[in-house]
């Protein structure tokens, strides 16, 4: 193998399209130092400015220090760093180091404009570390496949360029420039999963096979072949599954095929919507009890970032909905947008409508008082169930669903249904449900 050099390391970053920008995550460890220090040296063969970001997780004493530290090198290799302090909440029962990953994969995706680029420093050793954790947590194929060289990330990608090198060749070009790097001391703590591999397992599995590291990202390399190939079955499986609604999946459909593909469609599903896959457990719930339920039943199985649901013969895949508020009666003129609370968006006046009476109200939240029903001129009253029944909105979003009212009568229902003397022309923007096919953009009129 070359030893590592910043021309040994060009066709790792130029395997991709040059990108407008390059991101260096720089922690300022010997790592992400090496790869800063030879893609400064590449500078003008990369295709696109070079820029560095510092993440400070802000979890240790030091860390103003640190990036202070990340600056003066930035500084000194003519590299412009960003520095972000991140916001990392570690709950009972949370793994600190998932959750300070989660947050610079989030950050980092944040970071991202169309089609830029952040190269991380992990390498061959880091890959068998992400392979043996794998396999102790029984994950299957795509879990075995460890880190991708490249993959998607935000509207950018995640460059990975180092994984060709053990960590020895970064020591040896560390050294050989004389770089300085911070030491983080939680690096040191075996009680850590991944510094408990770094420094009690893999020593000794080299001691015993010398090339440990290099077979077994050898073996990860395997597994990602192979999951490729599952994504590839499963990708023509979900075209044909297809539910009624955009990003659904047709529970009959599923149904019909045996348990392996299934898992295999819905994990593939899943990973496309931007997802975390969810461990076997979850994943059977998901087949065993969410698909054979009753119509009207009320499935649901959840896990970080994501809530699987059931409506009809359409499987949803959601951000975790919001608690429902407590009742709120908001005034409107009806003119200008009004932004809702809780992050449901904002009702517009159609355009040309023209200003709307002064006298609305919107109702959101738990409700309470009599039933309010649509009525029609010249038609039967309907019940909000019935409307919501007929407009195919799922029970687990109705209570989310702003409400209109003048002088006490039902005028319109957002999304869904206008009701009453002369109904305001409004649409319902920004929700989180925009792009499920749940509700029209603009509120049609009741049916009759």
């Amino acid at each position: 193998m070359p030893e590592l050099s910043p021309d040994a390391l060009l066709p790792a970053l130029t395997a991709t399209p040059a990108p407008p920008r390059l991101w260096i995550a720089y922690s300022g460890g010997l790592d992400s130092h090496v790869l800063l220090h030879a893609c400064a040296a590449l500078r003008g063969r990369l295709g696109g400015e070079l820029r560095a970001v510092h993440l400070d997780h802000g979890l240790h004493p030091d860390s103003p220090g640190w990036a202070a530290h990340c600056r003066g090198i930035c500084e000194a290799l003519e590299v412009p760093l960003t520095v972000w302090r991140l916001r990392v909440v570690v709950n009972p029962g949370d793994s600190l180091e998932a959750v300070a990953r989660a947050a610079r994969y989030a950050a980092l995706a944040e970071l991202l404009g169309p089609d830029e680029v952040v190269a991380t420093a992990q390498h061959r050793d880091d890959q068998a570390e992400t392979l043996l954790l794998a396999l102790l947590r029984g994950s299957g194929v795509h879990g075995l496949a460890a880190m991708p060289a490249c993959s998607a990330l935000g509207a950018g990608r995640l460059l990975r360029p180092l994984l060709g090198f053990d960590r020895a060749d970064l020591q040896a070009y560390a050294e050989r420039h004389g770089l300085e790097w911070i030491e983080d001391p939680s690096n040191a703590d075996p009680g850590l999963d991944r510094n408990f591999l770094r420094h009690r397992v893999l020593p000794a599995l080299r001691g015993r096979w010398p090339a440990a590291a290099a077979t077994l990202a050898r073996s990860a390399g395997h597994c990602a072949e192979a999951a490729g190939l599952i994504d590839v079955a499963a990708d023509g499986q979900l075209a044909v599954l297809a539910g009624s609604r955009p990003g659904t999946l047709s529970v009959t459909g599923l149904r019909v095929l045996e348990p392996a593909p299934a898992r295999a469609v819905v994990r593939r599903w899943l990973a496309v919507g931007g997802f975390r896959r969810p461990d076997r457990r979850r994943l059977g719930r998901v087949l065993d009890e969410v698909l054979p339920a009753r119509a009207d039943a009320d499935p649901l199985v959840a896990w970080d970032g994501c809530e699987v649901r059931r409506y009809r013969d359409d499987l949803f895949a959601l951000a975790p909905l919001p608690a429902p508020p407590p009742e709120q009666a908001i005034a409107w003129d009806g003119i200008g947008p009004l932004a809702l609370p809780n992050g449901l968006g904002r009702l517009v006046p159609a355009t040309g409508a023209g200003a709307a009476p002064s006298d609305l109200t919107v109702l959101i939240g738990s409700r309470s008082g009599p039933p309010l029903r649509c009525q029609r001129p010249g038609g039967p009253s309907r019940s909000l169930k019935d409307l919501f029944q007929q407009a195919g909105v799922p029970p687990w979003l109705r209570i989310h669903v702003p409400l209109l009212r003048r002088g006490g009568h039902l005028v319109a229902v957002a999304g869904v249904a206008r009701c009453g003397e002369s109904p305001p022309a409004l649409t319902w923007e920004g929700h989180p449900w925009t792009g499920l096919g749940v509700f029209s953009d603009a509120v049609p009129p009741a049916a009759r």
